[in-house]
């Protein structure tokens, strides 16, 4: 069981749930579909006990007789499971699975615009990069197959590629893991002890949001501009925090797209080492140039202290289906994160290294081609919501994957329960931030061919049009308890 969310707890989450779905239908039925809208976009967690059916209408307002059918329907579609007397619970329907985004959609959706997934499929040169890896598997089934640091030609390769860029890396510098968000587990396994501090940027990665509050620290936010950083002001966070780490997007932030700038990467570890803080670096798209100014130095040049972890991966730039992610910091550190993972997952399976190998060899004309994709996709992107929504605000990012839209209005969770109903998935702002804010903002990837990102502005104009059509009831005032 996951817990059990009260009657207020759950009507803070729901927000303008009256303009859930299409316009018009009944109280219950946009009530239950509000519902599996947060279901739908990770806010309410499976298995967590839902507020009594009277405790419920108090805090919304409404007759008990409309959230006892809006329970029912629930139940009768598989998102709620009862037991008389018990209570009842969040569930997942049947023929449903939770996808690589943390949403749960159905398993034949091959008609759903999927646009919660900033992902893309796999390069051509995936298929060469296989029949090599096989070649060179035999060598390696003589032994036991566990690799806690990865295979030296792995690591070999991304060390060469750090090195390339600037940053002087030795092998022994890599640690290999199952993905990024599996190095960031490790990190935060090794260095963080329940309650304490944890600096992460409002907005940011979900899931690393999530990997830290499942690691129980404390979550302290940063909240970037519409310029991304400010500089005085991330440094006097990071001072004022005194955090035990700082988990930081700097390369084409996910999910703005701000580059930060080169002088305050040079700052930034000498501050954060002052106050004995970590600093981890997601270096996820710092492949992903696509235009614009050259992509700074990487802040570990900076770092003089080895407080500088830097974390990165292949499933961005190359396919998510292959996890190869990797954590480059001082062999100390790689040493005990090698000891830490023993105990987790042992190593990362030895073929799919050897794949991963073979497509840094092909590094040049994979992102090349990457980049000319996405430069043309996300253009197109940028013009059809300019064309459809025009009083939607964004920044046209320099790389990446995804735009941050602002909206006309704080409707972005209703807005992403009212376009699933048109066969659009999009992961609604508040998944980005720790408090359920970022109701006025929407990330779109422009990782999907041009025709359906078309297609999909096109549905969420028509959705958004929809909203404005149902008349929505006003909750009632909580009462001040003193």
């Amino acid at each position: 069981m996951a817990g059990t969310v009260r009657g207020s707890q759950l009507a803070r989450l729901l927000g303008g749930w009256q303009g859930a779905g299409r316009a018009g239908g009944p109280e219950y039925a946009r009530l239950a579909a509000a519902v599996r809208g947060l279901l739908t976009d990770g806010r309410l967690a499976l298995g967590v006990r839902l507020p009594a059916e009277r405790e419920l209408a108090q805090a919304l307002g409404l007759s008990r007789t409309t959230v006892t059918a809006a329970y029912r329907t629930l139940r009768e579609s598989g998102h709620l499971t009862s037991r008389r007397g018990a209570g009842s619970w969040t569930a997942l329907p049947s023929g449903h699975r939770v996808g690589t985004s943390g949403l749960w959609g159905p398993i034949e959706d091959d008609d759903t615009i999927d646009l919660g997934q900033a992902a893309l499929p796999a390069p051509p040169e995936l298929t060469a990069a296989v029949a090599a890896a096989a070649e060179d598997l035999p060598p390696y089934l003589t032994g036991a197959g566990y690799h806690p640091m990865g295979l030296a030609v792995l690591r070999e390769a991304v060390a060469r590629e750090y090195t390339e860029r600037g940053l002087p890396t030795l092998p022994d510098q890599i640690m290999i893991t199952a993905g990024v968000s599996h190095a960031l587990d490790l990190v935060l396994r090794l260095l963080v002890a329940p309650g304490q501090r944890v600096l992460l940027e409002a907005p940011t990665y979900p899931n690393a949001l999530t990997a830290v509050v499942a690691s129980r620290a404390r979550v302290i936010g940063y909240a970037l501009g519409d310029a991304g950083w400010d500089s005085d002001l991330l440094l006097s966070t990071v001072r004022d925090a005194r955090a035990r780490l700082a988990y930081l997007i700097p390369d084409f932030h996910n999910p703005t797209g701000h580059l930060m700038e080169t002088a305050l990467r040079e700052r930034l570890p000498a501050a954060a080492h002052a106050v004995g803080t970590d600093v981890v670096v997601d270096e996820s798209f710092a492949d992903l140039r696509l235009d614009g100014p050259e992509l700074p130095p990487a802040v570990a040049t900076f770092d003089r202290a080895a407080r500088v972890l830097t974390i990165g991966g292949m499933s961005k730039p190359y396919w998510g289906g292959l996890r190869i992610g990797w954590v480059r910091a001082a062999t100390s550190v790689t040493a005990r994160l090698a000891a830490a993972r023993v105990a987790v997952d042992m190593s990362s399976p030895v073929l799919d290294q050897l794949v991963g190998a073979h497509l840094l060899g092909a590094r040049q004309q994979v992102v090349a081609a990457r980049r000319a994709e996405l430069t043309a996709r996300r253009d197109t992107l940028v013009a059809a919501l300019r064309a459809h929504l025009p009083e939607w605000r964004f920044v046209v990012p320099h790389g990446g994957l995804s735009l941050w839209v602002e909206l006309d209005a704080p409707v972005s969770s209703a807005l992403a329960r009212a376009v699933e109903e048109l066969g659009v998935r999009v992961a609604a702002g508040p998944r980005f931030g720790a408090d359920g804010t970022m109701e006025r903002f929407l990330r779109l990837p422009y990782t999907l061919p041009e025709a359906d990102l078309v297609e999909a502005v096109r549905r969420l104009a028509q959705a958004r049009e929809s909203l404005d059509r149902v008349p929505v009831r006003q909750l009632r005032a909580p009462a001040i308890v003193a």
